[in-house]
């Protein structure tokens, strides 16, 4: 099936993304960025949206998921905090505001010397002013 993609002036179309937080103060290797942030994103489409048992799974979108997914521009946003209270503190404010999310911990077993880590926060994905009001004042990495 093909899908027309639109444009934010488009179709009266609301921007959806998705915002990846990465713990800048841990100092991770591109690579291990990189894995983190699709831990983090696939999580946050998949926890909010698979219902399984041991023969089936369905996948339940919400509206602004299968429009990110589906119709929209795809968007995905990294920015940086500076600490693991910050990122846990993005993380509430995605519980207070009932945001989709995902919250990373890496395990340990290849950086951070064996000890579990929160790592990266996925947020959204969601319309743009809900996700910008949690993340907009983080800056790009």
């Amino acid at each position: 099936m093909q899908h027309k993609l639109l444009t934010p002036i488009e179709d009266g179309y609301n921007v959806v993304k998705q915002v990846l937080v990465v713990r800048k103060d841990l100092n991770m290797r591109k690579g291990k960025i990189a894995a983190q942030c699709a831990h983090a994103s696939l999580g946050s489409v998949m926890r909010h949206a698979v219902e399984s048992n041991k023969h089936v799974s369905v996948i339940y979108m919400y509206p602004e998921m299968r429009e990110w997914l589906y119709e929209g521009p795809f968007t995905k946003i990294v920015v940086g905090c500076n600490s693991e209270e910050e990122l846990l503190n993005l993380e509430q404010d995605c519980l207070d505001a009932k945001v989709h999310h995902c919250l990373i911990q890496d395990a340990g077993k290849t950086e951070f010397h064996g000890e579990p880590t929160y790592t990266v926060l996925a947020v959204g994905p969601g319309k743009e002013e809900v996700i910008d009001a949690i993340t907009g004042h983080l800056k790009l990495i």
